[in-house]
């Protein structure tokens, strides 16, 4: 079971790989197989992640058998907060 701090990371991790990787357009998502890749969480936590995000409206997720992520894309409410990081950041 991974860390209150663990499941944070994964959560922003998530955000900042869709959010990069679909340059913030809402109609375009990345597969569950290759946030797994790219992020080295473990399938469990992902999919825990996910539905967290999903519960914020911050993503839409397609479930594939056995709560696996299999599409993941942004909500625009996650477009405008990952936006409004971004502009903080400079």
């Amino acid at each position: 079971m991974a860390t209150l701090h663990e499941r944070k990371s994964y959560r922003e991790a998530i955000m900042k790989t869709l959010y990069e990787a679909t340059e913030g357009n809402r109609l375009l998502g990345i597969t569950g197989a290759r946030l797994h890749d790219d992020l080295q969480v473990p399938e469990q936590d992902l999919a825990a992640a996910c539905a967290y995000l999903e519960g914020e409206e911050l993503i839409t997720v397609d479930w594939a058998q056995g709560n696996t992520p299999s599409m993941v894309m942004l909500t625009h409410r996650g477009i405008r907060l990952m936006e409004a990081q971004e502009e903080e950041r400079g």
